[in-house]
């Protein structure tokens, strides 16, 4: 199985538009479904009176099919609502705008019924019925406002229904030649006031959903702003502890080197025919102490983002055979076997990057291999150049395979195995990242590993002029 070995980055970015409208309308559309109830009980308490003031006023198989259908309507309102309190209430986002769009036309079907009640009372019913159905649109209108503004396209379709079916209810019988001759001017000025109201409604309405809709949005920029402080903050924190975690862990292993240095220097001073002997161990400390400074300064200018890079044409061949030749005396002193495998290839890429990353990689091979050998080669695959550094040593426990890119993680000491700083495969993976290449493990315990680096297509785009060294900057 490859892993993915190349560190997340956690960056808070903002939120698109589209995910900000999106949630403030899931969040207006909470709002209306939280009035919902109020407004549907008052409803179904209205539709009795109305039946019972319009009994033997109305058409008895009108009035029957008028508050059927309003009836019906309502009391499938009552189930809508019970729907959404189960499956939507705790859900935010695209499943209310799927409410929404599953029941919108009940808000539209009970705004036409209650605009219809105009049409079968008008010049039929008592001046009291008639006056007493006016009173009843108004208060439906006046009711939307609260109940339906903050979600401005239920707003205008239920009051639409409702303004539209009452004016059709009072237009109508003027159009057929219902209407007395002497009725007509009162009929002009009823319709021109409902037109105000349906104009006050949409203006008032509108203000107010501009109230709900201002006030959700800030709410979900505050909320945006406290999720990115926090994640700065926590941010902070972890930076804070991998450096005191890096510095811990440096101290240590510099203390150890310099501490035997300065052994083998009092037994030299005390011992001096004892020379021959002390001098290969001082060069070894030396030698440990020169390594960790590398890294350690490797590091810091990555971290800093004043890693330089040089790209420029690499022979492959030729880099495979100065890696080999670095590392053939360490594979010698431990028996084992350092082939490399690879046609004659020119690449596009920083031949000093390179060659330090596959020399950590063989590095650690060696110093993790007991028996057989190490392999470094060159595959391609279809938009990609792939290295590879195969070993047959003690491999990575699968909890181990993320870690051990991270400063100074060592895996517990094997049989066999050599120590090592813990810095060489941070460096990889920070080099990876910088110069846009991928790096992946697969890695069996207790029979070995493959580490690959590669280098996808666009890494090898190049210009007919010579490159110059480039300052990459990358966020430490």
């Amino acid at each position: 199985m490859l892993v993915d070995t190349q560190p997340a980055t956690h960056q808070h970015l903002p939120a698109s538009p589209e995910v900000r409208e999106e949630w403030v309308n899931s969040q207006l559309i909470g709002v209306v479904m939280d009035g919902a109830m109020p407004a549907l009980l008052a409803a179904s308490g209205a539709l009795p009176i109305m039946v019972y003031l319009m009994l033997g006023e109305v058409h008895p198989s009108v009035l029957a099919v008028w508050a059927g259908t309003l009836g019906a309507v309502l009391i499938y309102r009552f189930r809508m609502i019970g729907q959404y309190r189960l499956r939507y209430d705790s859900v935010e986002g695209p499943m209310r705008m799927t409410f929404v769009d599953r029941y919108g036309w009940t808000w539209g079907a009970v705004g036409l019924l209650w605009g219809l009640s105009v049409a079968i009372t008008f010049q039929q019913a008592s001046v009291q019925t008639q006056f007493i159905v006016g009173l009843v649109i108004l208060g439906h209108g006046m009711i939307s406002l609260t109940s339906f503004a903050p979600y401005l396209p239920l707003l205008r379709q239920y009051t639409n229904t409702l303004i539209g079916a009452a004016l059709a209810g009072l237009v109508l019988p003027d159009l057929l030649g219902v209407v007395q001759e002497t009725n007509r001017q009162l009929v002009a000025v009823i319709v021109l006031l409902m037109l105000i109201f349906w104009w006050l409604l949409r203006t008032a309405g509108e203000r107010l959903h501009q109230v709900h809709r201002a006030s959700f949005e800030l709410q979900f920029s505050n909320q945006e702003l406290i999720d990115s402080l926090t994640q700065q903050t926590r941010a902070a924190l972890r930076a804070v502890a991998t450096k005191n975690r890096f510095l811990a862990s440096a101290a240590h292993d510099l203390r150890q080197p310099v501490h035997a240095l300065s052994l083998y220097a009092d037994w030299l001073s005390s011992e001096p025919e004892m020379a021959r002997d002390i001098a290969p161990r001082i060069l070894q400390s030396t030698r440990a102490i020169n390594e960790l400074f590398d890294s350690l300064f490797d590091l810091t200018r990555i971290d800093a983002g004043n890693y330089k890079v040089r790209l420029q044409h690499v022979d492959v061949q030729q880099l495979f055979a100065d890696v080999a030749m670095q590392f053939e005396p360490v594979a010698r002193s431990k028996a084992l076997k350092l082939r490399t495998h690879t046609r004659p290839t020119t690449i596009w890429a920083d031949p000093v990057v390179l060659r330090r990353m596959l020399g950590n990689l063989v590095s650690n091979a060696l110093r993790h291999t007991q028996a057989g050998g190490v392999l470094l080669a060159l595959r391609y695959r279809e938009d990609m150049l792939m290295f590879e550094v195969w070993d047959t040593g003690v491999g990575i426990a699968r909890e181990h395979q993320q870690a051990i890119f991270q400063e100074f993680f060592r895996v517990s000491q094997h049989h066999g195995t050599e120590d090592s700083l813990g810095l060489g495969l941070t460096i990889v993976s920070k080099l990876s990242m910088l110069m846009g290449y991928q790096l992946a493990l697969n890695s069996v315990e207790g029979r070995g590993s493959v580490f690959r680096v590669m280098l996808p297509a666009f890494t090898q785009t190049q210009t007919d002029e010579a490159p110059e060294a480039t300052l990459v900057r990358v966020a430490g």
